[in-house]
């Protein structure tokens, strides 16, 4: 692996996997963005078009795309829901190259590497926050604070390798801000914790705005985090997700109903409320069950 020239196959056109493909695309990489349907066609038409939240304008980025995957790259990344990576765990078998998973995750690394590979697994999770609308990747703003939330990335059982550190070095040098995680496993475990039952309370309001409006359901939300929380076998990672287990609850409410209301929170992906949406949430639940048998 080469962290100044990669050969990258991107599994997922959504907006994560689109915004990082064009990032990758324009430091250099070789990169393949697999896509199908629609999306495809769309893309092979215009390329990746990005726009920031709440500007008009929007940049093309043309991106190689591909329906079909060649058999050998230096890096495999995968941005889908977690609903989803079950069906792509036997096509990526049947590919070389390591595999870094970046997606909402609450199973472990065990079944992936099961299906893949001893081996082959990487975990990490993307900052990247937007919609897909009409084609365009609308897209958080990146700000000075954004630039200070990396994107975390570790070895299944927290071991410091060389690859994990070329595949950081990659990325920085690529304008993405990333870090090896040495816990990447309970990161994504305590993310899950907090994740599903904010983005199931948002689905059952109807959006992040109307949740704020309805303190009560933002009181019963924090509860399923709090239980979710200590459910799970290890602390919370970051150790700052420890917080919404020992701050008041009266404070804890009112400083999540400014998220909410934030622009952040609202060009997140929370507000959407797509079936796809709601069936990685409850696959999300399904995982986080599990620590709490």
């Amino acid at each position: 692996m080469n962290e100044v020239l990669m050969d990258l196959l991107v599994y997922g056109a959504g907006v994560t996997g689109s915004v990082f493909a064009a990032r990758m695309r324009e430091a250099g990489h070789e990169v393949s963005l697999l896509a199908r349907g629609s999306r495809l066609a769309a893309l092979r038409r215009d390329g990746v078009l990005l726009a920031e939240a709440g500007s008009p304008a929007v940049r093309r980025v043309p991106v190689p795309v591909v329906e079909r995957p060649a058999r050998r790259y230096d890096l495999i990344t995968v941005f889908v829901r977690a609903h989803q990576v079950n069906a792509l765990l036997e096509p990526l078998a049947g590919l070389e190259g390591d595999v870094l998973f970046l997606h909402n995750w609450a199973a472990g690394p065990e079944p992936l590497a099961a299906a893949i590979g001893p081996g082959r697994v990487l975990l990490g999770f993307p900052t990247t926050g937007g919609t897909l609308e009409d084609g365009v990747v609308r897209h958080r703003v990146v700000s000075r604070l954004t630039r200070l939330v990396p994107i975390p990335i570790g070895e299944p059982d927290g071991r410091a390798t060389p690859r994990l550190d070329r595949v950081v070095r990659t990325f920085r040098a690529a304008g993405l801000n990333a870090k090896a995680e040495p816990r990447m496993d309970a990161w994504l475990k305590t993310h899950a914790a907090f994740e599903m039952p904010l983005g199931q309370a948002v689905l059952a309001a109807g959006g992040p705005v109307a949740l704020a409006d309805d303190p009560a359901a933002v009181r019963r939300m924090l509860h399923r985090v709090r239980e979710h929380l200590a459910a799970l076998p290890a602390g919370p990672v970051p150790r700052g997700f420890a917080a919404l287990r020992t701050l008041p609850e009266g404070l804890l409410v009112g400083v999540l109903r400014r998220f909410l209301r934030s622009s952040v929170a609202i060009h997140s992906g929370l507000s959407d409320t797509s079936p796809a949406a709601a069936a990685e949430l409850e696959r999300l639940a399904e995982q986080l069950r599990v620590h709490r048998r």
